[in-house]
């Protein structure tokens, strides 16, 4: 399931490249363009929904993937300690509506975030 228009569904697909760091059977994780830490890799599902809601409702075995791959990242960028965020709307800063969660580690992160 893709949308022809998404563009984290054409990175799946190999229409865009990306610097790929870790490939599961449900998820693909690549570098964010615009890295917010010194380790910021998008890890997204390879069949597309808006956000993480949705595809925790519909999916949890790819939601529980993103978080397993989440911390394969982490461990092979060598963190134990990262933060994995989901944004949920435009409201709180989604602006691809393909689910990622964003593995940040490498630098000192505030409580709360935002």
């Amino acid at each position: 399931m893709s949308d022809p228009d998404c563009l984290f569904c054409k990175i799946v697909a190999g229409e865009i490249p990306a610097e790929i760091v870790h490939e599961g059977e449900r998820t693909i994780a690549f570098r964010d363009i615009s890295p917010q830490a010194p380790t910021h890799v998008l890890v997204v599902p390879r069949d597309h929904e808006p956000n993480a809601a949705a595809t925790a409702h519909t999916d949890a075995a790819t939601f529980a993937e993103i978080a397993l791959t989440a911390r394969a990242v982490a461990t092979a960028e060598g963190y134990d300690d990262y933060r994995l965020v989901f944004n949920t709307g435009a409201g709180v800063g989604q602006t691809v509506f393909h689910t990622h969660g964003h593995v940040l580690a490498g630098r000192p992160m505030g409580w709360p975030p935002g």
